[in-house]
């Protein structure tokens, strides 16, 4: 079995009428144990009900604990979601929160070591005690997944080329490898061109691009794949991008061809916006029938 160990946020989604536990690192943790693999995650939570609540979750989905933190002075983090006609998120973000607060402690850095896939995203990085632990943590990890998620006024510049420079894979919507590739002095307009840009520029050797509704380009030892999507009726975007990430690390992982991979994700994805939430059931009879219908 797969062992993967995810890194960062866990936190509350707080949207107009209702609320669900979400975070990108919980998601991605959610969906790829729905696929069978032995999957652990590493954050921190407050002493409140929220933060039972989470941990609650993770047992339900079987997930490991152990790599989750208690803090005594920062509470369970929460984050406001506001969606627009078209269901696309935005989000303001609480700080500081507990999952700010991640330490390097031995039972963390155990973890990372035996596990094969290492994922962790640019948000948690935003306070100086998560992301040092982060950067630790690190060097230990067999196979590094990095999931870029631009979150303003949350990044910078150095933090984001440290961390493309430590991936051995990386995932970015379309509008943020243009941001980055900008930052790094691309002169092309170019998805393609950008691709392979920061490719050279981080030595990384797979990276994959979203592009919402029409779907992926996956860049993999030098070839690229692509998928132009599935339709469905999206209720929210909220955590889509997190289960395609989930199943593309699985598929990937797992030795599926890289087409197979990326074409089986943009389903996960765009089932995933169909349903309220981040963390919705998804069947294995509702994937193939979105990827072949009748």
């Amino acid at each position: 079995m797969t062992k993967i160990t995810c890194f960062g946020e866990v936190l509350w989604d707080v949207f107009p009428t209702h609320k669900k536990i979400g975070g990108a690192p919980l998601n991605v943790a959610s969906r790829l144990k729905s696929f069978d693999n032995e999957v652990s995650i590493i954050s921190r939570i407050g002493d409140d009900k929220k933060g039972n609540k989470i941990i609650d979750f993770f047992y339900k989905h079987q997930v490991n604990t152990d790599g989750i933190q208690l803090d005594y002075t920062y509470k369970t983090g929460k984050v406001k979601v506001m969606l627009n006609e078209k269901g696309s998120a935005s989000y303001d973000i609480k700080y500081p929160s507990a999952w700010d607060k991640i330490e390097l402690t031995d039972v963390a850095k155990s973890i990372v070591k035996s596990s094969d896939a290492f994922v962790f995203g640019s948000l948690v990085a935003r306070d100086d005690k998560s992301r040092e632990t982060l950067y630790n943590l690190l060097p230990s990890a067999k196979y590094k997944i990095f999931d870029v998620n631009l979150r303003e006024p949350y990044y910078t510049q150095e933090v984001l080329i440290h961390l493309m420079n430590q991936a051995d894979f990386i995932k970015f919507n379309d509008e943020e490898i243009l941001e980055i590739a900008n930052y790094l002095d691309s002169k092309s307009q170019s998805l393609e061109q950008n691709i392979r840009f920061i490719s050279e520029k981080t030595n990384t050797k797979s990276i994959c691009v979203t592009k919402g509704r029409h779907g992926a380009v996956l860049f993999h030892n030098d070839t690229f794949y692509y998928n132009s999507g599935y339709q469905v009726v999206v209720k929210d975007t909220v955590g889509a991008g997190d289960s395609f990430l989930a199943s593309l690390t699985d598929k990937l992982l797992k030795n599926a061809s890289p087409q197979e991979a990326v074409n089986f994700s943009c389903a996960v994805g765009a089932l995933v916006a169909s349903c309220e939430g981040a963390n919705p059931i998804i069947t294995d009879a509702q994937i193939k029938n979105l990827m072949n219908p009748c």
